[in-house]
């Protein structure tokens, strides 16, 4: 590797980097940017300029064209202070080409999207495409005919350096590169970033693998299992674009928050048109507006409560004792009970969903009648069948035998009517478990309901059993840990014909049902064929702080392997004992001091008198999911939302009380490992009270 890059206008240089071509490297580099972006300005203008008026065949058409116009234009804007390409290979042979004695190499810059010239020559390729891939796989042990590997380090928007790997050079010696680690160390203000420049080895082969596949990314905090996940959707969405385009994806968030903090990563990457969502807004069938206790929580998230709806829904079907008869002018026809009970009893065991069996009823019913017209000589055709369909006595069978279900109601009746949940949770939940579910007295209505979060959950388990819930291409689930076994279901409803990425870290799971193994998860998902990869490598938290975290993991996740910290900055931490909220303040001050963005983290509880302290020292702040400034970069983060978020310095309030904030001890002592490690360069704890025993 040639010698570190120097500060801006001072390149580093190598006998393999010659000088003697009129201009020195840097300014070279510089130049083709330049050349980059005005080629990014050509191609945006180009398509600003289309004229669609005589194209489209009607309206309808002309809006989509539109449309399409408009995302490829918002696709190609030029973002200023994101560097439009962050590496460069140097291959000694032409991808692809017969690697012949004297063949000429090419060389690729790398970049967030394709640039190219008036020609169509490209002048910056896009990351995702495989020519790309030794940028961030290649090695000296494995240099696929990379013959040089070049890093770009930036301020803003403008080239400042640049650093070289020889990889085929057995005589250069492997040293770390400092462009990127100064680039992992570099301060985080405002929205999560893309890590397109600073993807490692492991965390590419979970961002290319294919997309029939289901990944579950096991990753401590810091290890980019979050940004990796964001950029396996833009990799699936370059290699797939027509299948996705047409199936859809998805981004699953914990809460509002934690998207707002991400949505700006598939945006940068040139990817418009992922949603973004979290799971109660999945379930959203109803408004929420109660709460569960833990014990209830626990019992309405369990995967055994599908079979409870399950028996609930198919209990509206009753076997026929009537005969159906169907009068057509002068002639009647008469479908005996004996005949009704076989098609309904057919369609029970073919086991497709209640709604769809309820529609395809008076069709076989008007089928059995018209086996009986033919037999009568007569020859009916499809019109008659489905007029026979809709005949009065086939629709009043049909009500009789197969009623319509609301999935809301069957749910309100389960909680609220302790007979009914019994005879159908009868050998499936233990009678404490019922009386832990039902409500304390019957509700009125739908809308009087005051329905909590895994209420909703159990009413779309019902919905899906009466009407088959879309499907997606692709769904990425973020700190899946915390999901219930019915969120579980629920995620995986909407990705029962595609696949789905799933991130999160078994130590963070910071709810009465978090999850206890990924296996586990994966099944209830509908997804057990899934693989389970494991980040251990530690790009954002400090060394200091992610080991004094690390001391909880006996206690709550004793199977999983440490977090090593890769970054050569230590960080700064320190533990202080205060006197009172005022030193807190202080201390939030102190950090304020440095580059970048600060977080007060405190439990819940104890949010109302910090802020009341800021407001007194006169020290502005943020909530959770806004965007720092220049004049305001503090926030006051409860704990309960301090997951997925990352700050500079972190000051963190109390960590007993954090603990103490949770129903449990180890839900506490969970959320207290989240907490200490949102901090990406320096962590200050302050205590007035003792600390908790397992951080001695």
């Amino acid at each position: 590797m040639s010698p570190a890059p120097t500060p801006a206008g001072s390149p580093a240089r190598s006998a393999a980097t010659p000088l003697a071509q009129g201009r020195d490297p840097l300014t070279r580099e510089r130049d083709h940017l330049s050349a980059s972006r005005a080629a990014l300005r050509a191609m945006r203008e180009e398509v600003e300029s289309l004229d669609i008026t005589d194209v489209a065949a009607n309206w309808v058409n002309a809006r989509v064209l539109a449309r399409q116009i408009d995302e490829r234009i918002k696709a190609l804007a030029d973002l200023s202070d994101t560097p439009l390409f962050f590496g460069r290979l140097d291959y000694l042979h032409a991808p692809g080409a017969d690697r012949a004695e004297g063949a000429e190499g090419e060389r690729f810059y790398i970049g967030r999207r394709h640039v190219h010239d008036a020609d169509g020559d490209p002048m910056v390729i896009d990351w995702r495409a495989p020519v790309s891939q030794p940028f961030y796989r290649a090695s000296r042990k494995d240099p696929m005919d990379v013959g040089l590997r070049r890093r770009f380090g930036y301020t803003g928007g403008d080239l400042t350096a640049y650093e070289d790997e020889h990889l085929s050079d057995p005589a250069e010696a492997a040293t770390a590169s400092k462009l990127l680690q100064r680039e992992i160390e570099r301060p985080r203000v405002g929205p999560m970033r893309d890590i397109v420049a600073t993807i490692q080895p492991e965390q590419d082969e979970i961002v290319r693998s294919g997309l029939s596949g289901t990944v579950c990314v096991q990753g401590g905090p810091g290890t980019g299992k979050t940004a990796v996940g964001l950029h396996r959707v833009a990799y699936l969405l370059y290699a797939h674009r027509d299948r996705l385009a047409r199936t859809g994806t998805l981004v699953i968030g914990p809460n509002r928050s934690f998207l707002h903090y991400i949505e700006q990563v598939l945006p940068a990457l040139g990817e418009l048109t992922v949603r973004q969502a979290t799971v109660d807004d999945l379930v959203a069938h109803v408004e929420v507006r109660g709460a569960d206790d833990a014990a209830a929580a626990i019992v309405k998230g369990d995967a055994r409560m599908a079979e409870v709806l399950r028996r609930a829904v198919y209990s509206h079907v009753t076997m026929p004792t009537e005969p159906v008869v169907v009068v057509r002018g002068s002639r009647r026809w008469r479908v005996p009970a004996y005949e009704l009970e076989e098609i309904v009893r057919e369609l029970l065991d073919r086991g497709i969903r209640y709604g769809a069996a309820r529609e395809a009823l008076p069709q076989r019913i008007a089928h059995a009648v018209l086996v009986q017209m033919e037999r009568a000589g007569e020859a009916p055709d499809d019109r008659v069948q489905d007029a026979v369909a809709r005949n009065a006595a086939v629709k009043a069978a049909v009500k009789a035998v197969w009623p319509p279900v609301d999935p809301a109601k069957l749910v309100l009746r389960l909680l609220g009517d302790a007979g009914f949940l019994a005879e159908h949770a009868d050998g499936v939940l233990t009678e404490e478990e019922q009386k832990t579910i039902l409500w304390d007295r019957p509700v009125r209505s739908v809308k009087s309901a005051k329905w909590s979060t895994a209420d909703a959950v159990l009413i779309d388990e019902a919905a899906d059993l009466v009407e088959r819930t879309h499907s997606l291409g692709h769904v990425v689930l973020d700190e899946a840990q915390d999901l219930s076994p019915m969120q579980y279901r629920a995620v995986g409803r909407r990705c029962t014909t595609g696949s789905a990425t799933v991130l999160g870290d078994l130590a963070q799971g910071t709810t009465p049902w978090a999850t206890r193994t990924w296996e586990e998860a994966l099944a209830h998902l509908g997804k057990s064929e899934g693989v389970i990869e494991e980040l251990t490598a530690g790009f954002r938290v400090p060394n200091d702080v992610i080991t004094y975290a690390s001391r909880l993991l006996p206690h709550i996740a004793p199977g999983l392997t440490p977090v090593a910290s890769v970054r050569e900055n230590p960080g700064f931490f320190e533990i202080r004992r205060t006197s009172g909220d005022a030193e807190v303040v202080e201390a939030c001050r102190e950090l304020l001091a440095n580059e970048g963005s600060t977080g007060l983290i405190a439990a819940d509880a104890r949010v109302p008198a910090l802020t009341e302290a800021l407001a007194a020292a006169g020290l502005p702040f943020l909530s959770p999911g806004e965007e720092t400034t220049a004049e305001t970069r503090l926030t006051l983060v409860p704990a309960s939302l301090a997951k997925g978020l990352e700050y500079d310095y972190v000051v963190l309030d109390e960590p007993q009380a954090v603990v103490d904030g949770e129903p449990d001890e180890r839900t506490g002592l969970r959320r207290l490992y989240v907490s200490l490690t949102r901090a990406v360069s320096g962590l200050i704890v302050t205590h007035t009270g003792p600390l908790p025993p397992q951080l001695s």
